[in-house]
């Protein structure tokens, strides 16, 4: 099973320099790195990074902030449309597809949070002031508007628990 704590930077790794979606996490993560640094090199490497990323961005149509709480093995295997509100934390070795949104609410200004190993379909809707546990799956297309236990697996609209991931898990 996939670590829900420990990432897996394998899954971030460049194959081929055509890899849009690896690419974009690179130039996201090389910003960061140089975002807490100072002096000459750090503020060129770190405007280089930016101008990576806003290509990259384009090329593969996703709204992925720079300057986000993401962990390491983030997988996005197409990343067209994908948009996550900057406040949002994803926990490592999560896979998005396309499409995705996850955002706040009109009532709260608080992004979710997702924990490590969740999947989460193409299309799918996070919003508000929630938690996604670790291992749990997010259906295709479902709108996700309240907290998700770990090990569940939600789908529809508004989501519902469908079944666990785990059988030694019970889910209340």
């Amino acid at each position: 099973m996939i670590s829900s704590e420990i990432a897996d930077w394998e899954r971030e790794r460049i194959k081929t320099y055509w890899s849009p979606a690896r690419q974009l996490l690179k130039s996201i993560r090389r910003y960061q790195k140089c975002a807490g640094k100072k002096g000459l090199q750090a503020n060129l490497n770190k405007k280089l990074a930016v101008i990576c990323y806003r290509f990259w961005t384009v090329i593969t149509g996703a709204d992925i902030p720079i300057n986000g709480s993401i962990g390491g093995g983030l997988s996005i295997p197409h990343p067209n449309g994908i948009v996550i509100h900057p406040k949002a934390k994803i926990g490592v070795n999560c896979l998005i597809h396309q499409q995705v949104t996850i955002g706040v609410s009109r009532k709260s200004n608080k992004a979710p949070i997702i924990e490590g190993h969740v999947d989460i379909g193409a299309g799918a809707k996070i919003i508000g002031d929630i938690t996604i546990g670790e291992h749990a799956l997010i259906g295709a297309n479902a709108v996700v508007v309240k907290d998700v236990p770990a090990y569940a697996i939600v789908a529809g609209i508004p989501a519902k628990i469908i079944g666990t991931t785990a059988e030694d898990v019970e889910i209340v």
